[in-house]
C-alpha cells in the first residue's frame, strides 16, 4: 500500500506516483523587482488600514513593500529582528537518523554531506527566518537531476511581494506568464516557511503586522520632535526699534538679527535692543521622546517578548539581575520555538524530497535539529555522577565517555596518570600526616612551642604563658587516642588531602571527643583567667 507524503502547502501526495524534480526556474529575479511603490512615504492611519485590507484580500504587494521599508527605516525595529534571527543562525545543528537500520544511517550520512557542502546554509536559515517579520518566507529549489541522482544547486529567496492569495487560500507565485493570478506551487519545488504569531491566515501572521501601528505613531513623534528641534533648538531673536526708526534702520536691524543666527556676530547701534528668547524647559518638551520610547518598548515586546534585555541600558531604563534573568529566559523560549519550527521546515521540505529523489520515497528521512539548549554546567553534572558512583551506582565507562564528550583511551595510547593533589611527589598523604605529627612531638620535647609564630616581634608575657600551656598538653596522649584510632585507618588509605578531609567530615559525628572537649575547656578557662588577671594588673598600674 503506497504511503502518503505532503508537500510544502500540506497537499497530500502518493508515493506510488512517479516524481521527477522540476529543474525550471519559475520565480526568476527580474530587474524591476528592485523597484518599489514606497508605501511608507506619507503614511497615514487611513493608508495603513487600506494596505492591510488589500493584504487580507490576497494582494500582498504593498504590505510586503511596506514591511521591507519598515526594517530599513527603523533602527530599533531592525536591531530587534537581528537579535532574534541571529540567535538561531549562530547555533550548531545535528542530524538524527530516522532509525537504527543501515538504510537510516546511509540517508543520514548523505544529508549531512549535502548540508555541510552547501555553499550558503547560514544564508538559507536567515532567509527562512524572514517569516518572523512578514508571516511567511519562500525559497525556490533549483534542482540538478540526472537519471539516478538529484541534487540541489541553490535555494534563492523569493520576495514576499511575488506571493499572492488573491484567488486561493493557499500560496501562489506571480511569474512572467501569470503576473496577476500566479501559479500553483509544483510539488517539492518551493520551500514555504510560515511563522504563526497567532492563529489565522498566513498573510496576517507576521510580527510586523503588529508593529506597523507603533512604527506609524513613532514616525509622527519623531517628525514633530525634529520640527521642534529645528524651531526651538536655537533661541528666538527679537529686535526692538524706536517708533520713529526709518526703513533703513529696520532693514539694518533685520540684517543684524539674521547675522546673529548664522555667524553669531553683527553690528548694531547703541540705541538698538536685541533679545534672545529661549524655550522654557518643562516636562512637556519630553513628550516626543517619551512617545518614541513607548513605541520602541511595545515593538520589543512584540519581537522579543520582553524589554529589559534591550531597554535597561537606555535613559530611564531600570531593572535587576534577577528580572534580567527572567526576561532572558523569555527570549530563550522564543529561540527554541523558532528552532523547532524551522527544523521541521528543513526536514519536511528540503531533506524529504532530497532523500526521496535519490533513495525512494519510502527511505527513512533523518531529523534536522538545532542545538538550542543552553550550555550545560558540566562541573555540576560531574559532581552528581561522582555522588552516584560513591553510592554504589553501577555505571559504564562508555556512558561516561559519551556523556562528557571525552573519547576513551585506545590500547596503543599512553594512559593519563592521576594528577597529584600537591607537589610533594608520590609520598602518600597518610605518611605525610604521620610525619607531621612526629615532627610536632619532637618539637614539643625540645621545648619548641608548636603554636608560636616563627618570626615573633617583641615577646609578650601573656602569649608566652599560653604557648607554654599548649606545649604542656600531650599531642598524642589520652585525649586524642580515641580520635586517632578512628581516623588513622582512613588516613592511611587516603590518596590525597582532599580524601582525608572528606573522611574527617564523614566520620566527625561518630568521633569520641569528650576528653578532647574537656582539655580544650580547661585551656580556654586558663586563658580567660590569665586575661582577667592581666587586665586587673594593667588597671592597677
Amino acid at each position: 500500500m503506497p504511503s502518503i507524503l505532503y508537500d510544502a502547502l500540506g497537499r497530500p501526495l502518493h508515493t506510488s506516483e512517479t516524481f521527477r524534480p522540476d529543474t525550471r526556474e519559475l520565480a526568476s529575479i527580474r530587474v524591476r523587482d528592485r523597484w518599489s511603490g514606497y508605501p511608507s512615504n506619507g503614511l497615514t492611519p487611513e493608508r495603513l488600514a487600506r494596505i492591510f485590507l488589500e493584504a487580507d484580500g490576497g494582494d500582498m504587494l504593498r504590505q510586503a513593500e511596506l514591511f521591507e521599508e519598515m526594517e530599513e527605516k527603523d533602527a530599533h525595529l531592525s536591531s530587534q529582528f537581528q537579535i532574534r534571527k541571529l540567535a538561531v543562525q549562530g547555533l550548531d545543528w545535528e542530524l538524527i537518523p530516522g532509525g537504527e537500520n543501515p538504510a537510516s544511517r546511509e540517508t543520514a550520512v548523505f544529508c549531512r554531506d549535502f548540508l555541510e557542502a552547501f555553499p550558503d546554509l547560514d544564508g538559507v536559515v536567515l532567509d527562512l527566518l524572514d517569516a518572523l517579520a512578514k508571516g511567511y518566507s519562500v525559497l525556490e529549489i533549483l534542482w540538478e537531476a540526472s537519471e539516478k541522482q538529484a541534487s540541489i544547486r541553490a535555494l534563492p529567496w523569493v520576495h514576499p511581494k511575488k506571493a499572492t492569495f488573491r484567488d486561493s487560500n493557499t500560496l501562489r507565485i506571480l511569474t512572467e506568464d501569470e503576473p496577476v493570478r500566479g501559479i500553483e506551487l509544483p510539488p517539492f519545488k518551493f520551500v514555504y516557511h510560515r511563522y504563526k504569531a497567532r492563529s489565522g491566515h498566513d498573510s496576517r501572521g507576521g510580527i510586523l503586522r503588529v508593529c506597523a501601528w507603533m512604527y506609524l505613531f513613532k514616525n509622527y513623534s519623531i517628525k514633530d520632535w525634529v520640527s521642534f528641534a529645528e524651531v526651538c533648538g536655537m533661541p528666538l531673536r527679537v529686535g526692538k526699534y524706536e517708533p520713529g526708526a526709518s526703513k533703513a534702520d529696520k532693514e539694518a536691524l533685520i540684517q543684524a538679527i539674521r547675522s546673529l543666527g548664522t555667524d553669531a556676530a553683527g553690528i548694531i547701534s547703541k540705541s538698538t535692543e536685541i533679545q534672545f528668547i529661549e524655550a522654557q524647559k518643562s516636562s512637556s518638551l519630553n513628550i516626543y521622546e517619551s512617545l518614541a520610547r513607548f513605541c520602541d518598548a511595545q515593538t520589543s515586546k512584540a519581537i522579543l517578548g520582553q524589554t529589559l534585555t534591550s531597554e535597561a541600558g537606555g535613559p530611564g531604563g531600570s531593572g535587576s539581575y534577577a528580572l534580567g534573568r527572567v526576561h532572558g529566559d523569555v527570549r530563550q523560549d522564543l529561540t527554541e520555538a523558532d528552532c523547532i519550527a524551522l527544523a521541521k521546515t528543513i526536514t519536511r521540505q528540503i531533506l524529504t524530497p532530497l532523500v526521496g529523489f535519490n533513495f525512494g520515497w519510502d527511505a527513512p528521512v533523518p531529523l534536522f535539529r538545532f542545538l538550542f539548549e543552553p550550555p550545560e554546567n558540566l562541573k555540576l553534572t560531574a559532581e552528581t555522577y561522582r555522588i552516584l558512583i560513591d553510592c554504589g551506582f553501577d555505571m559504564s565507562q562508555e556512558h561516561m565517555s559519551e556523556r562528557f564528550k571525552v573519547p576513551m583511551r585506545k590500547q596503543h595510547e599512553q594512559p593519563l596518570s592521576r594528577r597529584k593533589a600537591d607537589d610533594r611527589g608520590s609520598i602518600p598523604a597518610s605518611t605525610l600526616m604521620e610525619a607531621s605529627l612526629k615532627t610536632m612531638d619532637r618539637d614539643r620535647k625540645k621545648g619548641r612551642p608548636v603554636s608560636r609564630d616563627p618570626n615573633p616581634d617583641e615577646p609578650e608575657p601573656g602569649q608566652e604563658f599560653l604557648d607554654a600551656l599548649a606545649d604542656s598538653m600531650p599531642l598524642r596522649g589520652a585525649p586524642l587516642d580515641a580520635v586517632f584510632q578512628t581516623l588513622m585507618p582512613a588516613i592511611r588509605e587516603a590518596r590525597s588531602y582532599e580524601d582525608i578531609l572528606e573522611e574527617i567530615y564523614a566520620r566527625y559525628g561518630s568521633l569520641n571527643t569528650s576528653m578532647l572537649h574537656e582539655m580544650l575547656n580547661q585551656a580556654m578557662f586558663a586563658a580567660n583567667v590569665w586575661g582577667w588577671l592581666k587586665s586587673r594588673q594593667e588597671a592597677n598600674d
